[in-house]
C-alpha cells in the first residue's frame, strides 16, 4: 500500500479506545466490590451484586460477546464468591469449588434442557424446508391485495410461533420468503410496501414471544427462576390461555399500524400469488423427512396444550423425547453431524450461565436487599397488584431499550422482580402470576432495531429505514403497554393473575 493511500486510512483505535466498554464494566464492578458492605447485605450478596452490575454493562454495550461474557461472569462468580463468607456459614469461606458449583447452577435447569431441545427442533425445521412450506402453503392463498398480504405474514408468523420455538431461527426463515414476496411484486427494497412487510414480519414475531410459552428463550429463563426460587411453574396451556388475547388483539393492531403509517404505494399488485405458488412448487412434494417432523412437532404441540389436562409429563420432558426421536434409527429426520452446526450453542451458554446469575442473586439475599430499595424508592410496599404491574412494566419497557437481548434482559431483571414481589405486603399478590406477566413485557423490543436479534435480521435486508422501525415501533410498545394495563384489570384479574 503507497504512503499517500495509507495517509487516508484512519487510526487504528488504541486498545483503551477499542475496549472501553469492557474497561467500563470491569471499573463499575470493581467500585461497587470496594464499597463497604451495606447492613443487612451478606458479603456474597455485595460481590454478586458487583457481577450483577458487570453484567448488565457487558450486555447493554455489547462489550463482548454474549458467550464470552457468560463464560467471564462464570470466571468471576467462582472468585469473588469463592473468597467470600458462606450466607449459609458465615464463619467460612464457601470456597472457589462452592462458588463454581454456583456460578453452573442453571444448567440443572429443566428450562435449559427446554431451550437446547428447542434449537434442535428449530434446526430439523431449517434442515427439512418444512418452516418454508408451511410459510408458504399460507401465503398462496392470499390474494393480490397488499392488504392481505400483510394478513398473510401475521398468520404466518402466528402459525410458525407454534412450531418453530426460536425467534431468530423463525424470523431467518421467513425474511427470504417476505423479500422474494417483494421481488415478485416488482417493487423497490426501499418502498414502502417492502418496509412494511419486512417490519410486520419482524413485529409480529416478537409479538407471540409474549403468547406462545415455547415461543422464545426469555419466557424459559423465567420459567427457571419460577421453579428454582417459587417451587412453581405455568404449563404451557395456562400461558397461552393468559397470552393469547393479548397475541390476538396485537396481531389485529400491528395490521392497523402498519398498514396505517406505512401504506404500501399500491393497492393491489398482480402476479404475487403466481410467485409465491412457484416458490412453493420449486419445494416439490413433501419429503419422507418433512412428513416425521410434522408428525412429531404436531403430537408435541397436542402434549405442550394437553400438560397437566390428560397427563402430568411437563413441556421440558416432552420436547426432549420429540428430539431423541428426531436422532433414532429409522426416523432419520437429522443427524447429529448435521445438528451441531445448526445450533447456536452460545445461546445456551448465556441461558445457564443467566440463570446461576440470577438464582445466585437470590441465595446470596442479594436480590432481596435491592428489591426492599426498589419497593421503598417505588412506594410499592403496600401498592395494589394492578399498581405493581404498571410501575415494574414500565420500568422493563425502558431499561430494555438498553439491552440487545430479551434472554440477557430476563437473566439480569427476572430475579429483581422476583424479589420485589416477595418484599411487597400486597395481601393476596400471585407472585407466580405476577412473574409471568412482567415477563411479557421483557420481550417488549418493539422500538429500536438493536433491542432483539430478529430486529436486526430484519434491518439486515436494508428494507426500511431505522426511523420507520422507531415510528412505528413506539406506537406498537404504547398499544402493547395500554393493552397490558386493560387485560390487568379485566382478563388477567378474572384468571386471578392480578
Amino acid at each position: 500500500m503507497s504512503t499517500a493511500l495509507q495517509a487516508t486510512q484512519p487510526a487504528a483505535p488504541g486498545p483503551i479506545r477499542r475496549y472501553w466498554k469492557l474497561l467500563l464494566a470491569v471499573a463499575a464492578l470493581i467500585v461497587v466490590i470496594l464499597l463497604p458492605t451495606p447492613a443487612g447485605l451478606t458479603v456474597a450478596g455485595h460481590h454478586m451484586l458487583g457481577i450483577l452490575v458487570f453484567a448488565v454493562i457487558v450486555w447493554m454495550t455489547e462489550a463482548l460477546d454474549y458467550a464470552v461474557s457468560a463464560v467471564v461472569i462464570a470466571a468471576l462468580m467462582a472468585l469473588l464468591l469463592g473468597f467470600a463468607p458462606n450466607p449459609a456459614h458465615p464463619d467460612v469461606l464457601l470456597g472457589t469449588s462452592g462458588g463454581l458449583g454456583m456460578a453452573f447452577g442453571g444448567f440443572a435447569s429443566t428450562g435449559l434442557a427446554l431451550v437446547a431441545a428447542a434449537l434442535f427442533l428449530s434446526a430439523a425445521m431449517t434442515s427439512t424446508g418444512l418452516d418454508k412450506r408451511i410459510a408458504l402453503t399460507i401465503l398462496s392463498r392470499v390474494g393480490t391485495d397488499t392488504r392481505h398480504v400483510v394478513v398473510g405474514l401475521i398468520v404466518v408468523g402466528f402459525v410458525i410461533a407454534f412450531l418453530v420455538p426460536s425467534t431468530t431461527a423463525r424470523v431467518a426463515c421467513l425474511v427470504p420468503i417476505t423479500l422474494g414476496i417483494i421481488a415478485a411484486f416488482g417493487v423497490e427494497r426501499r418502498s414502502r410496501f417492502a418496509g412494511m412487510m419486512m417490519i410486520t414480519t419482524v413485529q409480529t414475531a416478537s409479538i407471540w414471544n409474549v403468547g406462545i410459552k415455547t415461543a422464545a428463550a426469555q419466557n424459559m429463563v423465567a420459567i427457571g427462576f419460577m421453579e428454582k426460587m417459587l417451587h412453581a411453574s405455568v404449563t404451557w396451556l395456562d400461558w397461552f390461555i393468559a397470552a393469547a388475547p393479548f397475541g390476538v388483539i396485537m396481531s389485529v393492531a400491528l395490521y392497523f399500524i402498519m398498514t396505517r403509517m406505512m401504506p404500501p404505494e399500491a393497492r393491489n399488485v398482480p402476479g404475487g400469488r403466481d410467485a409465491i405458488r412457484k416458490a412453493l412448487a420449486d419445494l416439490g412434494p413433501m419429503k419422507p423427512a418433512e412428513k416425521k417432523l410434522l408428525a412429531i412437532s404436531l403430537t408435541l404441540l397436542l402434549f405442550w396444550a394437553t400438560e397437566g389436562v390428560l397427563h402430568r409429563i411437563d413441556t421440558s420432558t416432552t420436547t426432549i423425547v420429540a428430539v431423541a426421536l428426531m436422532f433414532l434409527p429409522g426416523i432419520g429426520i437429522m443427524t447429529w453431524k448435521e445438528a451441531q452446526p445448526k445450533i447456536p450453542w452460545g445461546t445456551i451458554v448465556l441461558f445457564g450461565i443467566g440463570i446461576s446469575l440470577g438464582t445466585a442473586l437470590l441465595q446470596t439475599k442479594g436480590a432481596g436487599w435491592l428489591a426492599q430499595i426498589l419497593v421503598a424508592q417505588l412506594g410499592l410496599a403496600q401498592a395494589t397488584a394492578f399498581f405493581i404491574l404498571f410501575a415494574l412494566g414500565l420500568f422493563l419497557i425502558v431499561i430494555h431499550l438498553g439491552f440487545a437481548s430479551a434472554t440477557a434482559l430476563a437473566s439480569a431483571m427476572i430475579p429483581i422482580v422476583i424479589a420485589v414481589l416477595q418484599n411487597v405486603s400486597t395481601p393476596g399478590i400471585n407472585i407466580v402470576g405476577m412473574t409471568m406477566l412482567l415477563q411479557y413485557v421483557v420481550s417488549f423490543g418493539f422500538i429500536l432495531v438493536v433491542n432483539s436479534p430478529q430486529n436486526m435480521v430484519g434491518y439486515g435486508t436494508e428494507t426500511f429505514e431505522v426511523r420507520d422501525f422507531i415510528r412505528t415501533g413506539l406506537v406498537i410498545t404504547l398499544v402493547a403497554f395500554a393493552l397490558v394495563l386493560l387485560l390487568g384489570v379485566t382478563w388477567w384479574r378474572w384468571l386471578g393473575y392480578v
